[in-house]
């Protein structure tokens, strides 16, 4: 595998971020199929060795959100990333439209309820910044389903300044306390989710990941690139950047995917809990009664 520059993909709200300028598709890192796969089964493995050490240590956990339009790959992405990381250490979490329990509270509560503990790993597949998103597109979800004070909703670009702030926010005080987020947005190019979209329609294995309100949601494509653009540019911070995937190759994607979670891993500062001079003999005389029974 050709050698993965993370912060090529890196925006953490230094300067200014516009979705057109990024690129869908880019020169791939693995030379073939049998290079994809030995390079991914690498990368699963320092995962898990990572996690695993996360896991004794019991400080630090790690958020991990991916945000994408219809079919751009987060399930596949997901899948093919996390394998063989020990589902110990490990939980997925997909979003749905809110059902009325969650509508009873406000917008960042039913993702708070399934945050990581210490020591492991959460993925959030689609999250509260759906919230800046189709409820964006589709403002009338607000003013009728979300049941917020009348004030609230008389100015909508006060409210979605507001949303931002409220998550920049939660993500900082998810980080003062050990828990670290990464964003991905992966970037699909509107040709290449057509063709996604077909091919769902055409495979029969494929049938019942097609959803007709996918193609509805086509229709506002411009209306998402510039709510991803506009979220994008709100909340990034050093602490919690996003990462702009390139998603029409879904074997570079996910190598880039695997990567960053590897390095943001190894960034923390983790290792294996040392056992004192008292605990290292008591473990021997352990292992004579073993031997001895």
């Amino acid at each position: 595998m050709k050698k993965i520059e993370v912060n090529d993909f890196l925006f953490d709200g230094s300067g200014k971020f516009s979705i057109s300028d990024t690129k869908t598709k880019i020169k791939d890192f693995y030379q073939d199929k049998e290079d994809y796969e030995t390079s991914l089964a690498d990368l699963n493995k320092q995962m898990d060795e990572l996690q695993s050490m996360m896991y004794a240590h019991n400080r630090f956990g790690l958020l991990v959100i991916f945000q994408a339009m219809d079919a751009a790959g987060k399930d596949g992405t997901l899948k093919a990333v996390f394998s063989g990381v020990n589902p110990q250490g490990l939980n997925v979490h997909s979003f749905k439209r809110p059902n009325d329990t969650e509508l009873e509270h406000d917008f960042l509560w039913r993702t708070t309820l399934q945050l990581p503990q210490r020591g492991s790993i959460t993925v959030f597949n689609r999250s509260y910044y759906e919230e800046v998103l189709v409820v964006k597109v589709h403002p009338e979800i607000v003013t009728q389903n979300q049941r917020l004070p009348v004030e609230l909703t008389d100015d909508m670009d006060k409210l979605w300044k507001h949303r931002y702030e409220d998550i920049t926010n939660f993500e900082t005080y998810l980080h003062r306390n050990g828990i670290r987020v990464v964003k991905f947005f992966l970037n699909v190019s509107k040709e290449e989710q057509a063709e996604r979209l077909i091919e769902r329609i055409q495979d029969p294995t494929k049938n019942w990941k097609f959803d007709e309100q996918d193609v509805k949601e086509r229709g506002f494509w411009n209306d998402y690139q510039q709510a991803y653009e506009d979220l994008i540019n709100a909340t990034s911070t050093q602490k919690s950047p996003w990462y702009i995937i390139p998603a029409d190759d879904k074997k570079n994607m996910r190598l880039i995917v695997a990567k960053v979670i590897v390095n943001e891993l190894k960034r923390l500062d983790m290792s294996y809990p040392e056992a004192t001079a008292e605990r290292h003999e008591h473990l021997k005389k352990l292992i004579g009664i073993i031997e001895s029974l």
